[in-house]
């Protein structure tokens, strides 16, 4: 299981959140919504430091994390967050692994 986040979506973290060197984005599983593979489960997001991670990536001082708690959500998919200019927003996407 990896994460990968692009470069424009790092950028929009910073920006929407705040964030600064030394903080923590956690992705996990939420109840309603929808996402590529999940019906009635949406991405849901923290600022918060990881305590048992199942996948990490780091840029600039700023850890991206899925908690080992949530892997029933992203199991057997890696993990990617990509920036949607049309939208202004992030998006996610479950690669098969």
């Amino acid at each position: 299981m990896k994460i990968t986040v692009s470069d424009k979506a790092h950028n929009w973290y910073i920006d929407e959140m705040g964030l600064e060197k030394g903080d923590g984005v956690r992705f996990f599983g939420k109840v309603y919504g929808k996402t590529e593979v999940h019906d009635n489960f949406s991405v849901g997001i923290n600022v918060g430091t990881p305590t048992d991670p199942l996948a990490t990536e780091t840029i600039d001082g700023i850890t991206y994390f899925i908690e080992k708690s949530d892997e029933w959500f992203f199991k057997g998919y890696d993990f990617q967050i990509e920036y949607n200019d049309e939208m202004k927003e992030v998006s996610y996407h479950f690669k098969k692994q």
